[in-house]
């Protein structure tokens, strides 16, 4: 990666308020994807995730449960401490996407019904991050000053 395209993605303009956002989202990011790779917090695992899944129409359910489980665990790391802030925005970003529009859309809103509001936040929050970058207190401001 040329050091121009790493400043481009690593620069970041935010306050703390970038970090303070990015933090505990990162971790709850970790907690679902957990329960869809590793059977984790009452999770499935990939065997049922993958199943829920294909149920769905997403084939192969396996694959695309890997996927969501890694954008979600791989992604929420990476915002929790701060590495790659925006590429992992567009992953998280597409992944809360796809579960609106395949998953929650139908139920309305409201998550009490198994609706998209928990999954609009979150596209809501990548494209404030994506935005903003990933604020003083990170990998990114570390690698964005060299």
């Amino acid at each position: 990666m040329s050091s121009t395209l790493l400043s481009k993605i690593t620069t970041t303009t935010a306050g703390l308020s970038s970090t303070i956002l990015r933090i505990p989202v990162g971790l709850v990011l970790m907690g679902h994807g957990s329960q869809k790779l590793f059977g984790m917090f009452g999770g499935y695992g990939l065997a049922g995730t993958g199943q829920y899944m294909s149920s769905l129409g997403l084939h192969p359910g396996e694959l695309m449960a890997a996927l969501a489980g890694s954008a979600e665990f791989f992604g929420g790391l990476a915002l929790l401490i701060g590495l790659l802030v925006r590429p992992a925005t567009v992953f998280i970003g597409f992944t809360m996407l796809v579960a609106i529009f395949t998953v929650h859309i139908s139920h309305g809103l409201f998550i009490q019904n198994g609706g998209y509001e928990y999954a609009l936040t979150l596209v809501v929050i990548c494209v404030s991050l994506f935005i903003s970058g990933a604020g003083p207190l990170s990998v990114d401001k570390a690698l964005s000053n060299k």
